[in-house]
């Protein structure tokens, strides 16, 4: 009974804890994110509440996305990871428990007679037990030992929260692990959608530049006609030679580009992406839907897995420092053991037979020459290290959040600008192209409305890939594309 209660009263102090008591920090940023001339729908919803299957319209987009969540090398070793650390986090658990085992032995020993008494020198509990048997021929004592219990050893009593506190960290750094898994979705998510959007963008740009080239080389063979005829100088053959070959130059590279593109997608996507999955261009119609919200507080970052994970490696340090407290006091381990001993393998499980013993031991550091104040000054500077990770999270996420919906703001008007810009110059060049036929404008007025408006289109898509793409942002910056 007293030994019960000793226990008892052991387990009662183990609720001792040494870690500070977790605050989280105050965000460092404003209390809302910014207002960019942003006018969202009464129906507007959360990002981070909306799957990535609900926000991509393009049904070849939703099946290369998830052709990517199945195969990314990137997001298996984010997976590889959380499972280590979920398996650390179990082997450090397994400490707060005592570990119970079963042992069996068997001692033989022959012992001069006149040495018999001295037998448990070498067979221990046995040889006190053997001690009283009879001596063999030769004046000799045999000794047949054997021994089966069941017991613990040198478990550690968590009286000041030690071992508690390693496992506290220990689950943070699973959490933390899962939640940047959730960051490399997220962000797998977001690249694939952009590079497929690019790849449009950049097959755009080739069709346009054929087409210019096709346009480029009726006017050029239509300039060496008029040469010919001695109406058109060497000087204008010369310069609308001068753009058909840039035109060449712009398929050319821009035929590199596209194929860069695709492999770009077969990286993400961890596969060959198939033909029917990829692109034709730039629809005019969004890849997203376009009711994402304004007007948030800047509370909706603590829903971004990568500062979530910032804040389970905060957590972490913050247990750590219980740990290193805890080192200071006394570490008590206790060993027992309980079984049954006999001189014959009959007689192991008889009456008479069962032993026990229990064997409490306590450690107290004196002299340890700094080591335990060097280890809590590390916890303690690791976890200033940890809060500055956070608030510099929190930042970053709060730039990103606010440079997405900055972009947002202002995207729609330079798209119309940029679709009457390109409207516009078309129009100069049909006027100038039939000017230079009547012969009432040079050549050279011909060539550069033209070449203004090959430059307008392709500005057209480069805008029209940035909306897009700025959607597609502003959902990943707001902690979407878990579901």
């Amino acid at each position: 009974m007293r030994k019960t209660i000793i226990l008892l009263t052991a387990t009662m102090l183990a609720g001792c804890n040494m870690a500070p008591k977790y605050v989280r920090p105050a965000l460092p940023v404003p209390a809302e994110l910014p207002r960019e001339a942003n006018e969202a729908g009464t129906d507007a919803v959360q990002p981070a509440d909306l799957a990535w299957r609900d926000f991509f319209v393009d049904d070849r987009l939703r099946q290369l996305i998830a052709l990517a969540l199945d195969n990314n090398r990137d997001l298996r070793i984010a997976l590889a990871n959380v499972e280590q650390a979920r398996a650390q986090f179990r082997v450090q658990q397994a400490d707060i428990f005592p570990t119970i085992g079963t042992t069996g032995t068997a001692t033989y020993q022959k012992s001069p007679a006149g040495l018999a008494g001295l037998g448990g020198g070498a067979g221990g509990i046995g040889g006190g037990i053997g001690a009283g048997a009879g001596a063999a021929a030769g004046g000799s004592t045999r000794f047949d030992i054997y021994q089966a219990n069941v017991g613990i050893s040198a478990w550690e009593i968590d009286l000041f929260g030690r071992t508690r506190n390693l496992t506290k960290a220990a689950q943070e750094q699973y959490f933390a692990s899962r939640a940047n898994r959730d960051a490399a979705q997220t962000a797998l998510v977001a690249q694939t959608a952009t590079a497929w959007l690019t790849m449009a963008a950049d097959q755009e740009r080739l069709r346009i530049a054929r087409d210019t080239l096709k346009a480029f080389g009726e006017t050029l063979e239509i300039t060496r006609g008029r040469a010919r005829e001695g109406i058109a100088s060497d000087l204008e053959v010369r310069q609308a030679q001068t753009s058909y070959d840039q035109a060449r130059s712009d398929i050319a590279s821009i035929t590199t580009v596209v194929a860069q593109d695709r492999n770009m997608l077969n990286l993400l996507a961890g596969t060959t992406v198939g033909a029917d999955l990829l692109p034709n261009g730039l629809d005019t119609v969004d890849t997203t839907i376009a009711n994402l919200p304004a007007d948030l507080s800047s509370e909706v970052l603590l829903r971004r897995p990568d500062i979530a994970a910032a804040e389970h490696q905060l957590r972490a340090a913050n247990a750590n420092i219980g740990a290193a407290r805890a080192a200071f006091f006394p570490k008590i381990s206790l060993t027992a053991a309980f079984g049954s001993l006999s001189l014959g393998l009959s007689n192991l499980f008889g009456d008479g037979s069962t032993m026990w013993s229990v064997a409490p031991s306590a450690t107290l550091p004196i002299f340890d020459f700094g080591r335990n104040a060097g280890n809590l000054r590390y916890a303690k500077a690791t976890k200033d290290a940890m809060i500055a990770t956070y608030e510099k999270a929190v930042q970053s996420g709060f730039r990103e959040v606010a440079d997405a919906l900055a972009r947002r703001g202002t995207i729609d008007e330079q798209l119309d600008a940029q679709r009457s810009l390109e409207d516009s110059a078309g129009a100069a060049y049909r006027i100038a192209h039939g000017r230079y036929q009547e012969g009432v404008d040079p050549f050279l007025t011909t060539l550069d409305s033209q070449r203004s408006w090959y430059s307008a289109q392709q500005s057209l898509v480069a805008t029209r890939l940035a909306r897009q793409s700025n959607s597609v942002e502003l959902y990943r910056a707001l902690g979407g594309g878990l579901r």
